[in-house]
């Protein structure tokens, strides 16, 4: 008989504020966030003492300054978050083989394997808690269960909680037994199976549907009817607590992209053209690192008026070359009629297969392909980076005189 899953979900606790608090510590005590200042500014992250006066992710800065005036505000620092991230996963991978990062800050991880070499669900989940604080200095909650939903909610009801003062503690780990998931599942309110946005619940209010219990005792029929086959036969399963899929460790990125939104609308194509450099510098060194090429490229603008397109084009051959990227992108970006304003500008890549050895057409000899000659310098832009960072080298028409290849002030990952 095969043994009971064991299954913990781990996120960290406010993982952007936290690690800029971790290198910042005299801001300790103050109400921080990160993400953008600017007008257009987004919420990327709030410490517990920001999220007490309603402050969290997503929301306009603008709203987030109005809740809480003394507010410290902080830049985004992606290349440091990773760094952490990286720490975290190797952590967890002394535990388990079997980890599926979900984002940076958090993953699902398979222990049934682990648990005759390191205890019970509740004790990995203890040690893998106090073994990341120990070795990052950061705190994580953690939820145990059968399964990959029951651990996630479970994960959430071991979170602190917000006070002018800072955080309160969680429980750190939570258990629901197996056996003990419907009574742990019925009193939650809808909105907390995946799938139940604003949209989906007001169809199941028209039910009389508040709690997952009451999913769970309406004829599966009556629920299909009113949110669709598909997504009804998803919500019924849930609030069964059925949810057999495994962690899977090896999951691939089906897209790699980067996106900016600008304090101000641009109307200038060369400066348009000079981010679509940047990000398709940042889009290829990440197609390298995970070592693949993509079969599409593509650019998202969002106008002045929040109208929104998308282009792409895709090329005779994968590519993860950031020229190469930027010349398709800046391509598409010709074809655009700029006049009324861009608010947000993106590079995506998509179709990523792994890296495969390209024979060249006698088309290339006899045109003097040069894509050996990129690959080098790829290869060499890539090493320099790894020891001395990422704003140690870019591309040219980044740099001004005298400066580092920085962002300038209408170029914050957060607006």
């Amino acid at each position: 008989m095969a043994a009971e899953r064991t299954i913990l979900h781990v996120d960290m606790d406010a993982f952007y504020a936290s690690a800029e608090l971790l290198r910042r510590p005299e801001l300790r005590g103050l109400p921080v966030v990160v993400g953008g200042a600017g007008r257009r500014g987004v919420v990327a992250a709030a410490s517990y003492e920001a999220r007490f006066y309603g402050v969290k992710s997503a929301m306009p800065s603008a709203q987030a300054r109005r809740l809480c005036p003394t507010a410290v505000f902080l830049d985004g620092d992606h290349d440091y978050y990773r760094e952490l991230s990286v720490q975290i996963m190797d952590i967890m991978a002394r535990f388990t083989p079997l980890v599926e990062p979900l984002s940076l800050d958090e993953a699902f991880l398979d222990v049934t394997s682990a648990r005759r070499l390191f205890g019970s669900g509740s004790a990995i989940a203890t040690k893998l808690r106090a073994t990341i604080f120990d070795e990052v200095g950061l705190w994580c909650s953690a939820g145990v269960a059968a399964s990959k939903f029951v651990a996630k909610l479970a994960s959430e009801r071991a979170k602190p909680t917000a006070s002018r003062g800072g955080p309160i503690p969680g429980t750190g780990v939570f258990v629901v037994a197996p056996g003990r998931e419907l009574e742990f599942l019925h009193p939650l309110p809808a909105r907390a199976l995946w799938g139940v946005g604003p949209a989906t619940m007001a169809k199941l209010e028209r039910l009389g549907i508040t709690t997952v219990g009451d999913i769970a005792v309406m004829p599966i029929d009556r629920v299909i009817g009113v949110v669709g086959k598909a997504s009804g036969t998803h919500l019924y399963n849930l609030a069964h607590a059925r949810d057999t899929r495994p962690v899977e460790p090896e999951q691939q990125a089906k897209s790699i992209s980067q996106e900016q939104t600008f304090q101000f609308d641009l109307h200038n194509r060369i400066d348009l053209d000079r981010h679509l450099v940047r990000m398709s510098d940042t889009v290829a060194a990440r197609l390298r690192k995970a070592g693949v090429k993509a079969r599409t490229v593509s650019i998202k603008v969002r106008f002045g008026d929040f109208s929104t397109i998308t282009r792409s084009l895709t090329p005779p051959s994968p590519t993860d070359s950031g020229i190469g990227i930027a010349h398709l992108a800046q391509e598409l970006l010709a074809k655009v009629d700029i006049s009324g304003g861009i608010r947000l500008l993106g590079v995506g890549t998509t179709g990523l297969e792994e890296e495969q050895h390209q024979q060249l057409s006698l088309d290339d000899v006899l045109e003097g392909d040069d894509r050996a000659d990129w690959k080098l310098a790829d290869e060499a832009i890539d090493e320099i980076r790894r020891k001395f960072g990422t704003d140690s080298i870019g591309p040219a028409v980044l740099a001004k005189t005298g400066e580092r290849l920085t962002r300038d002030k209408n170029e914050k990952p957060w607006g």
